[in-house]
């Protein structure tokens, strides 16, 4: 069995289809999705309708992102909010309004039972931002950190490439996780990029919101597999450009 970590979808379900295939994913493999599924593209309800399905025939995590947050709090209240709409939000809104409301309330248990973050036997750390605690994720204060967080990559980019994790100058909280698997902040919003690994953080956000493409990583092999660039599957759309 393979576990094949992916990047933020933003809504790009015509790139993870081509993953699939470009990755030859099977029912062995575990997959574990970082978060943000929607925000940017036309087919929010799409995607979610094909990670709904993808469920039934694969063995998959699905973690929370802060744009899955925000796209379940309007689903439930539809109260207007202008800082999720001016960042993806218009697109996700107008796929909900133009789709049949049975489906809001499937898609809203979807969102419901996203996980903050995955944690696994082999000591591999999945979530869409980060943590803030140097005690680790069990001694966070604000669950909220899990999936807005930034500190956490802006730390590994700060950071001395030199220091070991046995150096005291070395963070700790990076001492407890063998590996950490994040997305959340893009590695870039102009121009198609690749996943990056920061001491042992792997950021595999590869700016399929923009200019990107949408990234798959073996986390074992380290071996990777990107989409088109996702803005070219959605031809007079801007997404989050």
């Amino acid at each position: 069995m393979r576990t094949l970590v992916v990047g933020d979808i933003h809504s790009g379900v015509r790139a993870l289809e081509q993953l699939m295939t470009k990755a030859k994913v099977t029912p062995n493999d575990h997959i574990v999705f970082l978060g943000d599924y929607v925000d940017a593209w036309s087919t929010a309800v799409e995607t979610i309708d094909f990670l709904i399905q993808l469920q039934s025939e694969y063995t998959c995590t699905f973690i929370r992102g802060n744009h899955d947050e925000l796209c379940r709090a309007w689903l439930e209240d539809q109260k207007e909010n202008p800082q999720w709409l001016a960042h993806g939000g218009m697109a996700t809104r107008e796929s909900y309004l133009n789709a049949d409301r049975d489906k809001w309330d499937i898609h809203l248990k979807f969102y419901k039972n996203l996980k903050n973050y995955h944690l696994t036997n082999d000591n591999r750390l999945y979530l869409h931002a980060g943590y803030t605690n140097l005690k680790g994720i069990e001694y966070e204060y604000f669950e909220q950190s899990f999936y807005w967080d930034r500190t956490l990559w802006e730390l590994v980019t700060a950071l001395d490439p030199d220091l070991t994790p046995t150096d005291p100058k070395f963070p700790k909280r990076l001492t407890h996780y063998k590996e950490v698997f994040i997305g959340h902040t893009p590695l870039s919003k102009n121009e198609f990029v690749h996943p990056q690994k920061k001491a042992n953080v792997w950021n595999v956000d590869t700016g399929a919101a923009f200019k990107g493409g949408l990234t798959m990583l073996d986390v074992e092999t380290k071996e990777y597999w990107q989409s088109d660039p996702v803005h070219t599957f959605y031809p007079g759309e801007r997404g989050r450009n």
